[in-house]
């Protein structure tokens, strides 16, 4: 089965950190595939832009490298068509050398569409904006693109947007989170608002709770830096995860419409019931990992890498939060995210409510809730695990059996990476699947409280061994409730 591309129109993308980690691992592998796909048309031009200084030829080596050496199978043909588009300029957010020319390139064609990507620190975000402005190059219709963090803090955050908007109108920011751009997060919409089975049961009287896990098997790497003075709240929680939250828990929007989706969205977040010093000791566990195993051999612990044995940032967080409205009073969300843990997977559990009353002898086994799993990655897809009878003679005997559609054998066709298609948003214009000012605002209103409240505790973030799910205080968490977390089978 083959996925319809729709051929955007004619741009000009200025990638600004093009020789960074995220322009050479993401972004550019990215725009090759759109390519590869024949949604870029022939006259699409991309330029790089960062302070190193290199000739086109050079850059396009470094691109040559970086779709190359993804893994996949690379079309000669379409490589170098991609990388006759890509051009390079040296410049620098702080100097005014390399400025010049970028409007000069720009101004070559005009009356295209025009996009900023800011793949940069956020601290470059306003001087790189304050830039593109005083040259004029932030008007008729110019879009910008920036990647959390934005900001540390509600009033960082505003800080961020007050720079970014001083130059770019709200209609033409768009702030990017790499999940909402996961196939499977697309259809977790189709499944709630295409289908009839769904939504009437989406709702406190038949949902017992909510579960979003999002675990890696990686440590800190070489963000021990960046992360020490993020943590795991604000890496995950605060952007992905209550995306994540949004989506599983707004009422049915209007339309698709970009504002009427983050209209919902909004309501969501405002709805959260908060977690301040009052109740933070039983509503949160934010751990640390330390030294063991993971992927089949030994680690180091946090404090390790990093080097500093007095930090308390948090690498584990677990969280369990209510939506204060008709359709969730009374269902908790249970969200955990951490590094080193067993595995890589990030997935959604609605767990359904249990029949009433069982009409099954005792002998027929024990009856177990619907469950609806949702995994956004790996192997991308839905299960809807159901009760059915056990095949064969000799009476009845019931079985806990999934209804299992993967993506990759459903469909047989390659799964586009997420920022091929919100890359393509953007040339679009489409906003649906960006983040909203005022949704980036209320979400950090929400985790200020926590970040403060843990601030102000004496606590440090409580240990567990690399490799395993997080400090015992997490599966105390949920415990304590009468439920369990979610653990796919092998």
């Amino acid at each position: 089965m083959n996925a319809r591309v729709i051929q955007v129109d004619p741009f000009d993308l200025v990638v600004f950190g093009a020789t960074g980690d995220l322009a050479q691992r993401k972004l550019l592998p990215a725009l090759y595939h759109r390519d590869d796909a024949g949604q870029i048309p022939e006259d699409a031009r991309i330029l790089g832009v960062s302070r190193r200084r290199l000739s086109d030829e050079d850059f396009r080596a470094s691109a040559r490298k970086a779709v190359s050496g993804e893994g996949g199978d690379v079309e000669i043909t379409t490589l170098n068509r991609f990388l006759a588009r890509l051009h390079y300029i040296a410049a620098d957010a702080g100097a005014d050398a390399g400025w010049p020319e970028v409007a000069t390139w720009l101004q070559e064609r005009p009356g295209r569409v025009r996009v900023f990507y800011l793949a940069t620190a956020p601290e470059l975000f306003g001087p790189i904006c304050n830039r593109l402005g005083t040259a004029g190059l932030s008007e008729n219709g110019a879009r910008v693109v920036v990647e959390k963090p934005i900001g540390k803090s509600l009033a960082s955050a505003r800080d961020v947007n007050d720079a970014v908007g001083a130059h770019f109108s709200e209609d033409r920011v768009y702030r990017i989170d790499h999940y909402l751009g996961k196939e499977t997060v697309q259809n977790l919409m189709a499944l709630r608002f295409a289908n009839s089975l769904f939504e009437p049961l989406w709702r406190a009287a038949q949902i017992d709770h909510v579960q979003i896990t999002v675990s890696e098997t990686l440590g800190v790497e070489g963000r021990a830096g960046y992360y020490d003075t993020a943590g795991a709240l604000r890496d995950m929680v605060q952007n992905h995860m209550l995306q994540l939250l949004c989506l599983v828990a707004m009422e049915p929007p209007a339309s698709l419409a970009a504002d009427a989706v983050r209209d919902e969205k909004l309501k969501v977040l405002k709805s959260l019931l908060p977690i301040t010093d009052g109740n933070i000791g039983e509503r949160t566990v934010r751990g640390q990992y330390r030294a063991g195993a993971s992927q089949g051999g030994p680690v180091p612990g946090y404090l390790e890498e990093l080097g500093n044995e007095s930090s308390h940032t948090e690498t584990f967080v677990a969280l369990k939060t209510e939506i204060a409205n008709w359709r969730w009073a009374g269902v908790p969300f249970y969200l955990r995210t951490g590094k080193r843990l067993p595995n890589r997977v990030s997935e959604i559990v609605a767990q359904f409510r249990p029949v009433p009353f069982s009409v099954f002898d005792t002998s027929a086994g024990p009856i177990e809730a619907d469950r609806l799993v949702i995994r956004l990655q790996p192997d991308e897809g839905v299960k809807l695990w159901l009760m059915i009878k056990d095949p064969g003679p000799g009476g009845m005997r019931l079985r806990h059996v999934p209804l299992d559609m993967s993506f990759a054998r459903a469909f047989q066709v390659r799964n586009p990476d997420a920022y091929e298609r919100l890359l393509t948003d953007v040339i679009r214009g489409n906003q649906t699947l960006f983040m909203r000012r005022d949704e980036v605002e209320a979400a950090w209103t929400w985790i200020d409280p926590i970040l403060q409240a843990w601030t102000a505790s004496p606590d440090r973030p409580k240990a567990y061994t690399s490799g395993t799910w997080g400090p015992s205080a997490a599966i105390a968490l949920i415990e304590r409730d009468g439920r369990s977390w979610y653990e796919a089978p092998e």
